[in-house]
């Protein structure tokens, strides 16, 4: 079974000694190219969770991320917020949204700097891309915020969704606690209760700046690693989880549609992602007919999968989920787990050979990381909150 300490040796290895952290290969050795806010963010937030779990030597290294946040490249200096990459200027939500996880989860966790973080994020999150009449947030800006990409999506918003519960759970003022709550279930609502369900359960990912579905985003690059066309199984997993997040963090006020919808997206991303293509395994995508779309193998899908189920069968009690997480759990540790490193491949074909159609390398911890924690730990609204 894939062990957590041998994870978090591999992903120490991320560590760039001059700021931040880098994707990694195979092998262990940063990627070369340039620095991604993403990935520097993600592996923050993984090692503030490392220091959470009492591992030697996390409190240093998500004090490492959060320095090249506040003090490096990354972090536009004149204009604020954060660039996407050393060599990519503009600003965009799902970086924030991780810039935001890795504050939130830096403050809980007592980081050195991650409470002043914590406050800067939030304060790009909501003046920047909360959009409060749509109960969503905007997509991507350019570099000095002069212009709105006319983009919408809701990978960026799921994430966002992630990152508020998370401050939420960090900050200090119980009136912002309540507010970032509030945003997080009106996006849900939006997403979840109201594009997903009235589609049957197949969640659209792209649309126009007034968030009207654009079905055909992309046909022509399927397996694009963000934005890919047609139904994203993972997110439907991701979506799911997140409600029953929500659903702990608000208590008494949490609508009854949280569960019922969660469990339904739920069964819809299982009954049809699963061996879609006659491969055991859930394909990257489906089109919007439910046959399979990029049949490669994906690890954050698996690990997202894992997780949902973990979680919806800790919060009902029922078996079923807790035999699937269990059962997806083993295909993953047959096919993807990679002995040599302690992590996982990233990218499978349908039969099971590391592919790098997507992915190349190993880049991060962040979803297998979260799937090793999450069924081990009482559902709070974060996985700081969860191990605090």
């Amino acid at each position: 079974m894939t062990d957590l300490d041998r994870l978090f040796d591999f992903a120490e290895r991320s560590r760039v000694p001059d700021g931040g952290f880098g994707a990694l290969g195979t092998d262990g050795r940063v990627l070369p190219g340039p620095q991604e806010t993403w990935i520097v963010a993600r592996m923050t937030h993984v090692f503030g969770l490392a220091h959470l779990l009492g591992r030697p030597g996390a409190a240093d290294l998500a004090r490492h991320g959060v320095v090249a946040l506040t003090e490096g490249p990354l972090r536009d200096a004149r204009h604020g917020g954060w660039r996407a990459g050393t060599e990519d200027g503009t600003k965009g939500a799902y970086v924030h949204a991780f810039v935001l996880l890795a504050g939130s989860t830096a403050a809980a966790a007592g980081v050195d700097g991650g409470r002043e973080l914590l406050d800067e994020a939030l304060g790009v999150w909501q003046d920047r891309f909360w959009d409060d009449d749509a109960g969503l947030a905007v997509e991507e800006w350019d570099a000095g915020w002069t212009r709105l990409d006319g983009y919408r999506g809701a990978n960026a918003n799921m994430h966002g969704v992630e990152a508020t519960l998370a401050a939420a759970d960090a900050v200090d003022d119980p009136g912002t606690a309540r507010r970032l709550r509030g945003q997080a279930l009106r996006s849900a609502e939006r997403i979840v209760h109201g594009f997903a369900r009235e589609r049957g359960w197949r969640l659209p990912e792209h649309f126009t700046d007034g968030w009207v579905p654009l079905p055909d985003f992309h046909r022509d690059q399927p397996a694009h690693p963000f934005r890919p066309y047609g139904v994203t199984i993972g997110h439907q997993f991701e979506w799911a989880r997140l409600c029953l997040h929500l659903r702990a963090a608000l208590g008494d006020d949490a609508p009854g549609w949280l569960l019922t919808d969660a469990r339904d997206l739920f069964a819809a991303a299982a009954g049809r992602g699963w061996a879609a293509d006659g491969h055991d395994g859930f394909p990257y995508t489906l089109d919007w007919d439910d046959a399979p779309g990029v049949t490669a193998r994906l690890h954050w899908v698996l690990c997202e999968a894992v997780a949902a189920a973990a979680v919806l069968g800790r919060v009902t009690g029922e078996e079923e989920p807790l035999a699937l997480a269990r059962r997806w759990r083993e295909h993953g540790e047959a096919f993807f787990a990679d002995p040599s490193t302690g992590n996982w491949h990233h990218e499978l074909t349908p039969t099971g050979q590391p592919a790098t159609g997507t992915w190349e390398g190993q880049p991060d911890a962040y979803h297998l990381a979260q799937m090793l924690l999450l069924g081990d730990h009482p559902v709070r609204g974060s996985l700081a909150a969860a191990l605090r």
